[in-house]
């Protein structure tokens, strides 16, 4: 009978290799990104305030408003990643244009009585990460891909490897993998693949050999991905007399994230049964997460100000679905109908990032300029994947729990106003997540920006780089390989601003 669907979904009922310490690093951190003046001062705006994309670090800061404003920013995105692997180095660059914030602010001035001076209403949408990303590492390796599948396969009984009497294989797949899990999938996999080989063509048997022969082979993997974590922030905030700023904020996530895989491997000896292969995956990922913030700026003088915030952890609920292809020069006839139209659902499940302190303080020199400074700080130790009670999410909880430490972040930023213009620069310093430092490395970013101020409109300009050395694993496990990723990032945003 002619196959006429190749799209089914089954739930897959274990959580095993499809949430990790990956993820949860994914969706804790979040890109400097914003509006031009918050980007070219390094986000240094704990204690300054006044600026939309300020209230994502202090929510006090909307009260700093002496007008009603809007702002709207547009960034182009360029991406340049050196890829080092097997001996060599391969550089991949790409662009992304995107709208990336929005927002406005309302000021309501009270009365001089009134010790409340005035209170200040936002909204922002902002796109705190942007997914938009790919990489190319290719090399050699004496460590091949069917050591992935039998490090799935060993243990493994043959009779559920096999496809039964009158069931296609991508039916034979899928039901694996609900009933089995994921390790039984792959294992399957590289069985009708022929990548690797049962040692006894019996139905019981447990031991599986390789059916590539190699001393090194040549490999190449793509890595895709894109999608965005965009946060749309409810503010509230008030001036209290003189000196004081105080301010909420509820913060609704939305996520959207796609990962593509591609993995190819020839170059083996010419006796090698095996003599190509590839294994793609593909992630996705989507759902929305729920936080908010509290905090206070104080002006201790005409020239110093102070200030200190509190950002909850993040709740996410979150949905993947995963689709994989595979192929050789042994694999069986209908292999290729196991392919991206046949996907894995998993069950919703939850992340908790941990909850970040920031303390500020400014100099302002009048109306020719200040210079600005934030400390945060964010246990990464902390953050957990839900439900606990999951055996693997109570595992890799612990793993996360040894293995990631405290996050210092240290911004700094400095405005000098010449008539109708500003001047912008900044520097941020983020710590790496990983105790060891090895797996993802510190991030150093480097901004600069121009304002002009037209009177009941602004607009402005910034540029941003950002460097950091992220060690990129190929699987999520059955397989080491892995590129070291020197990320460079930077952005170009041009932002308007109006006062009404």
């Amino acid at each position: 009978m002619k196959r006429i669907s190749t799209f089914i979904m089954v739930m897959v009922c274990a959580y095993a290799s499809a949430q990790t310490i990956d993820d949860v690093l994914r969706f804790s951190s979040e890109d400097l990104q914003g509006t031009p003046r918050f980007q070219a001062m390094g986000g240094a705006f704990g204690a300054l305030g006044g600026d939309l994309s300020a209230i994502n670090v202090n929510p006090a800061g909307s009260a700093v408003f002496n007008y009603n404003e809007i702002t709207f920013t547009g960034t182009n995105y360029h991406r340049n990643n050196d890829a080092f692997y097997g001996g060599g180095m391969t550089k991949t660059t790409m662009n992304d244009l995107n709208f990336n914030q929005a927002g406005g602010v309302f000021v309501f001035q009270a009365s001089d009585k009134n010790p409340w001076r005035k209170i200040a209403l936002a909204v922002n949408y902002d796109m705190v990460q942007n997914f938009e990303n790919e990489f190319l590492a290719r090399g050699s390796s004496s460590v091949g891909i069917d050591n992935y599948f039998l490090n799935f396969a060993q243990g493994e009984p043959l009779g559920p490897l096999r496809v039964q009497n009158g069931e296609y294989i991508e039916d034979a797949y899928l039901d694996i993998g609900s009933s089995l899990g994921y390790g039984p999938q792959q294992a399957f996999l590289g069985f009708q693949a022929g990548i690797i080989e049962p040692v006894a063509d019996d139905d019981s048997n447990t031991s599986y050999y390789s059916n590539a022969d190699y001393s090194s082979v040549n490999q190449r993997y793509i890595n895709n991905t894109s999608g965005y974590n965009s946060k749309f922030t409810f503010n509230f905030s008030g001036q209290y007399k003189e000196n004081l700023y105080v301010g909420a904020a509820l913060n609704f996530h939305s996520v959207f994230y796609d990962q593509v895989t591609y993995f190819d491997e020839d170059g083996y000896n010419a006796n090698s049964l095996i003599q190509s292969s590839s294994f793609d995956n593909f992630l996705h990922t989507d759902g929305s997460g729920f936080s908010f913030s509290l905090g206070a700026i104080a002006k201790l003088s005409e020239a110093v100000r102070i200030g200190g915030s509190y950002q909850s952890p993040t709740w996410y609920r979150l949905r993947d679905d995963t689709s994989q292809r595979i192929n050789s020069n042994l694999a069986v006839s209908d292999i290729s109908y196991i392919n991206f139209g046949i996907v894995n659902l998993y069950p919703d499940y939850r992340i908790q990032t941990p909850a970040k302190i920031t303390g500020s303080a400014a100099l302002v020199f009048g109306k020719s300029g200040l210079i600005s400074f934030d400390y945060g700080y964010q246990d990464m130790s902390q953050a957990k994947l839900k439900p606990t009670s999951d055996p693997s999410f109570s595992d890799e909880n612990n793993y996360i729990s040894n293995t990631l430490g405290v996050v210092n972040t240290y911004r700094i930023g400095g405005e000098y106003r010449i008539d109708q213009v500003s001047l912008r620069a900044g520097y941020r310093f983020e710590d790496s997540p990983y105790e060891d430092g090895s797996t993802v490395g510190e991030l150093n970013a480097y901004s600069a920006g121009i304002g002009y101020n037209f009177g009941a409109s602004r607009i402005d300009l910034s540029y941003t780089r950002m460097e950091q050395d992220v060690n990129t694993y190929f699987f999520d496990g059955g397989l080491d390989l892995a590129s070291l990723v020197n990320r460079v990032n930077t952005n170009i945003s041009l932002g308007y601003s109006m006062k009404f």
